[in-house]
C-alpha cells in the first residue's frame, strides 16, 4: 500500500472538513477525499476486549485454551519429519 494512502478522521463544517490529526501533507496540496459516515453506534471498545471477543468460547477459560495449544503442538512435533543436514 503506498505510504501516503491513510485513513484520517474529521469532522465536517460545511464545505470544510477539520481534520483530527495531521495529514502529514504540505499545505496546499490538493487531495481527493471519499467520504464515509462514522456508524455512531461504533464505540471504541475497552482495552483488550476486542481479543476477549476474538477468543470466543475460550474469553473465560484460559487454561482450557493454553492446553489445547500445547497440544496441537506436541501433535505437530510428533508428524513433523526431522530435517537432514
Amino acid at each position: 500500500m503506498n505510504p501516503l494512502l491513510s485513513d484520517v478522521k474529521g469532522v465536517i463544517h460545511g464545505r470544510t472538513v477539520e481534520l483530527t490529526e495531521e495529514p502529514g501533507l504540505p499545505d496546499g496540496q490538493e487531495v481527493t477525499v471519499t467520504l464515509r459516515p462514522v456508524d455512531a453506534s461504533a464505540t471504541q471498545l475497552p482495552p483488550g476486549e476486542g481479543l476477549r471477543r476474538a477468543f470466543g468460547s475460550w474469553a473465560d477459560d484460559a487454561q482450557q485454551l493454553d492446553e489445547f495449544l500445547a497440544e496441537i503442538r506436541r501433535s505437530r512435533k510428533r508428524t513433523r519429519p526431522e530435517i537432514e543436514p
